[in-house]
């Protein structure tokens, strides 16, 4: 499986999943041209991208949609999401939609949007989790996420630097609320639980520039799994700065 984190972040949203002939990509918030550059390490074009998976309407996640019209696209997401969407590509926590050779299995996220979805990805005999844009993951999807060869998990925040910094409060409350944003430590703890012996890379994504730092949310990590007698070692840990290309899987 071949991975490439096209953006993450507030700033615009894109990942790119290859296996074999199968391309597929998860939402569509920056611009043609950044697609395209991820592409170049598939040796692809958009022309070759399968299907389009959206994990949410917020802008920077679905704000570039329209570049997508002319291919005539399969566009998958939960009811309500995307205006114009046929029943047929509506996703559905636990059912799983095969595109080539890839597998996709939605579960329900908890965030301020219209039935929000994170993904487990099967393909060439490996598991690929992907959290983003959550409060907190729900019963369904932490069963989903259990030792997954790559995870991508959102570290939107630094509780403290959240709590101190600049935001007004009504934004605070929202983000560190229960449909907003994973903090550092949240996703650490979940992690320390669902990591198992396949697990090979994590990556940490959505990075706040306000309120966190790459570095802050790698030491969040490695100081939680060192406090619980657990060991990074073996596991690729990565987190991508926003509007930045950062290849996994396969590539890596």
């Amino acid at each position: 499986m071949n991975i490439v984190f096209v953006s993450l972040g507030s700033k615009g949203n894109a990942t790119l999943i290859q296996q074999g002939s199968t391309i597929i990509q998860i939402d569509m918030g920056v611009t043609l041209k950044s697609v395209k550059k991820g592409l170049e390490y598939l040796h692809a074009t958009p022309k070759d991208i399968s299907a389009l998976f959206i994990t949410h309407e917020h802008a920077d996640h679905i704000g570039q949609l329209s570049l997508y019209r002319k291919l005539d696209m399969p566009t998958y997401a939960g009811k309500g999401t995307i205006e114009g969407l046929t029943e047929e590509y509506y996703l559905h926590e636990g059912e799983a939609v095969d595109v080539g050779e890839i597998t996709v299995l939605p579960f329900c996220s908890s965030h301020d949007a219209n039935n929000p979805m994170n993904f487990i990805l099967l393909a060439g005999g490996k598991k690929f989790g992907y959290v983003t844009d959550t409060g907190y993951i729900k019963n369904n999807g932490l069963a989903l996420l259990r030792d997954c060869d790559y995870y991508l998990m959102e570290a939107n925040y630094g509780v403290k630097e959240l709590l101190q910094g600049p935001y007004p409060p009504f934004l605070k409350r929202r983000i560190h609320g229960k449909k907003g944003h994973l903090s550092n430590i949240d996703g650490a703890h979940y992690l320390l639980d669902l990591v198992g012996e396949k697990t090979k890379q994590i990556f940490l994504g959505h990075i706040s520039d306000e309120n966190n730092t790459p570095e802050l949310a790698e030491a969040t990590y490695r100081e939680v799994f060192a406090e619980n007698g657990k060991s990074l070692e073996h596991i690729k840990l990565t987190a991508i700065p926003q509007l930045t290309l950062q290849l996994g899987g396969d590539l890596l």
